[in-house]
């Protein structure tokens, strides 16, 4: 038997979850379930609220266009969020969507928007940012909502980070030709600490900003290899080199 059922669709909600609780879907929640996916009393669902645990649950139709969940039994007990922090520079709309989901899927445990000098856009949809999260939550079995911090400048969000958490900067700039070697080198595997990965913008970072990244103690710069990448895939390829080689896919 599989450890995980994919075929069943599974919800955020904000409500709290147990037996025998009885949740109004919203006019959204309801078509996609009713409309978009056919499902029928008796079809589970999942839910989940970050808190609680997974729950299966069971629809009932209150209308031709609304529906209740009736909440059965858990299914999986509530996990703690990631500690791993992934810091980046905001991108454009749709391509931050994508980053979003991606940070979330690959195990970032809080998402915070830090502002550099070359930052393509200053302005933030922290609703919006929160959604991608919770879709790919949703889609992806995961139990916790990461956290999302307001945006910050770079130095605001280098300096609050806890000196005991290791910074991964990814610098097209950093001579390290293994970056492996230089992860393994930079902390113990066995026993590794608290993790943080920066990815800049499209432009780069500054010299001044280099410095000021580089005079963090418990800090290793990486390159992620002979081509350029865009910053969300770079993205991508920072948070599985970090879990495979420190974090908990190793």
């Amino acid at each position: 038997m599989a450890a995980y059922d994919f075929t069943a669709p599974r919800l955020f909600v904000d409500a709290n979850l147990e037996p025998d609780a009885v949740l109004p879907l919203d006019r959204a929640q309801a078509n996609y379930l009713l409309n978009v996916l056919r499902r029928g009393p008796d079809d589970p669902v999942l839910l989940f609220n970050g808190r609680d645990g997974e729950w299966r649950a069971s629809l009932r139709a209150s209308g031709r266009k609304s529906a209740d969940l009736i909440v059965r039994e858990r299914t999986r007990p509530q996990t703690p969020a990631s500690d791993l922090h992934y810091l980046f520079a905001p991108l454009k709309s749709a391509r931050l969507d994508y980053l979003a989901q991606k940070a979330v899927e690959m195990g970032a445990g809080t998402i915070r928007p830090v502002i550099t000098r070359y930052t393509q856009g200053e302005r933030i949809n922290r609703e919006r940012l929160r959604a991608n999260a919770i879709e790919a939550a949703e889609q992806c079995g995961i139990l916790a909502i990461p956290a999302l911090p307001e945006p910050a400048r770079l130095g605001v969000a280098v300096d609050a980070l806890e000196p005991e958490r290791l910074l991964v900067f990814c610098d097209e700039d950093a001579t390290t030709a293994d970056a492996v070697a230089a992860l393994r080198a930079a902390a113990d595997a066995a026993a590794p600490p608290p993790l943080a990965v920066l990815i800049g913008p499209e432009g780069g970072f500054a010299e001044d900003e280099r410095e000021l990244i580089r005079a963090r103690p418990n800090t290793v710069a990486l390159s992620l290899g002979p081509r350029i990448l865009r910053a969300d895939t770079a993205a991508v390829a920072a948070l599985a080199l970090v879990q495979a080689v420190l974090g908990d896919a190793r």
